[in-house]
């Protein structure tokens, strides 16, 4: 059955203006048919939608749908607890609006297991493309002991380029869409600080090596500087953080199109937590940072550095149902205009995460997944935080 909404304003994110008395055709396979302004096609059902406002749905490019950010739990997960915590996690963003996320590092691979799943019709929540486990250091920002016994380690431990080698060929063979490395050290690790330099160029030249002969992305956990220059040397196609982004790293991003994943929400979540509810280690290591992590992404952003939405949801107080729409908030609040955060979660995400096809845009033949919203994000882009928001997935209402 095919139902047409009308009498709406339109963002497609394939044009950067806002459509008024726009119309948007969903087929009966879920799929965008057609959208314009005028006369309209005949559909089976017609939806009048009042004169709010169609965005596309949105995507989150940086996830960790494995942790409950309220209880701080990271370490010490059985894959039971982790798999419970993300089906859980799915549904929430679903319902805030996030169609599709890339989740960056999950213990015993539960974001692989979970998409696998999820392409049987057997979990609800958004499109996930996996990263496995994280690739990592000894002692470094990764790992981190799971499982009941504390056996088992959160990344792949590598110490040389054939570790790493051997470590992105199981992640592709288990189903992996990204290889995540841990370039740098990190706010919420005890034994390092977040400028340490962790992997190798070896290893790093490795991991997208293997990954890009293999169509898979890699997202490199960058804070420090040595660390970024180390991960856009290697051709990675993600910084993550970037807290100490340089101006010449800027442009270096910027000729070779690399995305820069900022994570704000999960700086300020920290910073605002209520007292004695984290370790002091990472109150005093997100203090040190915020101010500098900030500023340098809004130099990023004043650059012109493609800036993709993701929130590093899972950490402490970082939020599944309402991270995303903050984060975009606080990319405004560094510089970005309402457009660059609404192609921040929608267009750009797609493509960085190779969604594109599917995910990212109104345009016809991609899926019907779309928000509907009371006021302009373009003028204000904290309408995308409404409670009460429509959210369609596939052509269906999901709430």
């Amino acid at each position: 059955m095919t139902t047409l909404y009308t009498n709406c304003n339109l963002f497609d994110a394939e044009n950067e203006e806002m459509q008024n008395n726009a119309w948007l055709l969903v087929n009966d396979e879920g799929l965008v048919g057609a959208s314009g302004k005028g006369p309209a096609p005949a559909a089976d059902e017609k939806v009048d939608l009042q004169g709010q406002y169609v965005i596309p749905g949105l995507i989150n490019a940086h996830t960790h749908i494995m942790m409950d950010p309220l209880d701080n739990h990271t370490a010490y997960l059985s894959e039971t607890e982790a798999t419970v915590n993300a089906i859980k996690n799915l549904k929430i963003l679903l319902r805030s609006g996030v169609v599709a996320i890339r989740d960056c590092g999950a213990v015993s691979d539960t974001d692989i297991k979970l998409m696998k799943l999820m392409h049987q019709g057997r979990v609800v929540g958004p499109e996930i493309v996996p990263s496995g486990r994280p690739m990592s250091i000894l002692g470094g920002h990764g790992d981190f002991p799971e499982g009941d016994d504390g056996k088992e380690v959160w990344g792949h431990l590598t110490n040389c380029g054939a570790d790493m080698r051997q470590g992105v060929r199981e992640e592709f063979k288990h189903g992996a869409k990204n290889i995540k490395v841990m370039a740098t050290g990190g706010v919420m690790s005890p034994t390092d600080r977040v400028d340490d330099t962790e992997l190798s160029a070896e290893e790093l030249n490795v991991a997208v090596e293997e990954a890009h002969s293999k169509h898979m992305t890699v997202a490199s956990h960058a804070q420090g500087n040595r660390g970024i220059q180390l991960s856009l040397e290697a051709g990675v196609d993600s910084i993550e953080h970037g807290i100490y982004v340089d101006e010449q790293q800027m442009d270096l991003m910027i000729k070779q199109g690399t995305c820069l994943v900022p994570t704000l929400n999960a700086c300020q979540c920290i910073f605002d937590a209520p007292q004695g509810s984290i370790p002091d280690y990472m109150i005093a290591k997100n203090v040190k940072v915020k101010k500098d992590f900030f500023e340098n992404v809004g130099k990023a952003i004043k650059k012109g550095v493609r800036v993709v939405v993701g929130t590093d949801a899972g950490t402490p107080f970082n939020r599944f149902d309402n991270g995303t729409t903050t984060e975009m908030q606080l990319l405004v609040e560094v510089g970005a205009t309402p457009l660059q955060a609404l192609l921040g979660a929608t267009k750009y995400a797609a493509e960085l995460i190779q969604l594109s096809e599917d995910y990212g845009s109104l345009a016809a033949g991609k899926k019907a997944n779309f928000l509907v919203l009371r006021e302009n994000p373009l003028e204000n882009i904290k309408a995308v935080a409404q409670e009460d928001k429509q959210v369609y997935q596939n052509g269906k209402l999901v709430k």
